[in-house]
């Protein structure tokens, strides 16, 4: 008999925003398996026991979670965020796809959470509210090349782009050089969102111009987000701007 495998996202760290259907889900588990800040956001009880790992140590994760729950534990494998975008659910399916068959008959429960750039978008007004895409700049799993071949042709696309992990200590040029490819397709008046820690105390949320937006703004707890040539900047006397992607297309690129 097998037990229960959830994998859940925490939101973007502020409580309020962790979905009802992911806290059924916490309270039904009695095992964590997450990054260890994740798995501090959590108010487990004393029958819920953590077993806390490093962030790049997805897939081992993913394994020992299944391991467990195909012995008949309810595990529960915590992402921040939603657990589908860039996180843990792509790692269990991966172990499953490549593991043994036991796993495919694990009770699979996987909750949608609210993600960064959801997060940062509300904070400053609708920027994806046209045609946007997803990126990571973490070249861990993909080449650069890659990367910045995806960066162009998403701007050329006239997508809004989203950001995820956009720097860190082992790769604090990245951002910069995103920035380069993107200035040779985008005007330089085209939004940059920087969205630090999005509905957490320490938030900070920055708007600049392509042309003039800073590398150094960023470390690994911001989504960036940089607009189209139709995101709109809206001034408003004695409140933030508000920054919108307009829905319909208009063919503007400069």
């Amino acid at each position: 008999m097998t037990g229960r495998l959830f994998i859940v996202g925490t939101g973007p760290g502020n409580p309020a925003q962790m979905t009802p259907e992911t806290r059924d889900a916490i309270s039904a588990a009695t095992e964590f398996f997450g990054y260890g800040p994740y798995l501090d956001r959590l108010n487990l009880r004393a029958d819920q026991r953590r077993i806390a790992s490093d962030n790049r140590e997805e897939l081992d994760r993913a394994q020992a979670a299944l391991a467990r729950a195909a012995a008949g534990a309810d595990v529960c494998v915590v992402s921040g965020g939603d657990p589908g975008i860039f996180a843990m659910a792509a790692a269990v399916c991966e172990a499953i796809d490549k593991g043994p068959e036991e796993w495919r008959q694990i009770d699979l429960v996987i909750t949608p959470g609210v993600t960064a750039m959801l997060a940062v978008a509300a904070r400053i007004g609708a920027p994806l509210g046209h045609d946007f895409c997803a990126m990571s700049l973490s070249d861990n799993l993909k080449p650069w090349e890659v990367i910045t071949k995806r960066l162009r042709l998403a701007a050329e696309a006239g997508l809004v782009i989203a950001l995820y992990n956009p720097i860190s200590k082992a790769r604090p040029w990245q951002l910069g050089e995103a920035f380069g490819v993107l200035r040779t397709v985008l005007p330089p008046h085209v939004p940059v969102i920087f969205g630090r820690a999005a509905g957490r105390p320490d938030e900070r949320i920055t708007v600049m111009p392509l042309g003039e937006a800073d590398a150094n703004r960023a470390d690994m707890a911001t989504c960036v987000i940089i607009g189209s040539p139709e995101t709109r900047i809206v001034p408003r006397d004695g409140k933030p701007d508000l920054v919108y992607t307009p829905r319909s297309y208009s063919g503007e690129s400069h």
